[in-house]
């Protein structure tokens, strides 16, 4: 298999992670160069349409876009160690968490950064930055949700590290380039528990 991925993005990242966590080995890595448009050329389109990293290329030619679904496939061909749920009911309540932190944490995260980031604007045409500062309040309501979830318990979704824990670290380490920073802003359970995420020997690869 091989893994279409991109520096320093956060999607990808998810993926990085999933991997090291999960001990999977033997994917080939492959570095697609959004500054110069590799996702937008006709050879990637032909595999991955929407133009998106990260996407995983299965053996039979197949690719498999959209982060939440490269790690559903990899999880059921590795199911341990489980970061996705053991039964039907932990499952739903793992990727609940996921979704949200995705949908409410990720994309104004996302959304701030590509429209305020100068670095962003050759990806972003045209960029809006009232629109990104507008989805920057979002983002400090989402850590304040964080925040208050962390207090009650160590984990995003729960008493053991999951995806989930995935998904909100990339999406933090991603706020750095619009100078978000939990701790400065007040957000002490986030702080702490990005500390510890961030000394989990996964955090290193991006």
């Amino acid at each position: 298999m091989k893994l279409y991925t991109a520096h320093r993005a956060p999607n990808p990242r998810r993926v990085l992670m999933f991997l090291h966590e999960k001990g999977i080995g033997g994917i080939e890595m492959q570095n697609v160069d959004l500054n110069a448009g590799e996702h937008r050329a006709p050879a990637y389109r032909g595999k991955v349409p929407v133009a998106r990293v990260p996407a995983l290329e299965l053996d039979d030619g197949r690719c498999l876009s959209e982060t939440r679904a490269i790690c559903s496939y990899l999880e059921g061909l590795h199911p341990a160690p489980n970061l996705m749920g053991h039964d039907s009911e932990e499952r739903a309540f793992i990727e609940m968490h996921d979704r949200r932190v995705e949908w409410y944490w990720l994309l104004p995260i996302a959304n701030c950064v590509r429209h305020t980031h100068p670095g962003l604007a050759a990806l972003e045409q045209p960029q809006f930055p009232d629109y990104g500062r507008a989805q920057g309040e979002k983002v400090r309501e989402a850590a304040r949700w964080l925040d208050e979830a962390l207090a009650q318990q160590p984990w995003v979704a729960g008493e053991r590290f999951t995806i989930a824990d995935i998904t909100a670290f990339c999406a933090l380490e991603f706020a750095r380039l619009v100078k978000f920073n939990a701790g400065a802003e007040g957000f002490s359970a986030l702080q702490a528990w990005r500390d510890r995420v961030a000394a989990r020997e996964s955090a290193g690869v991006q």
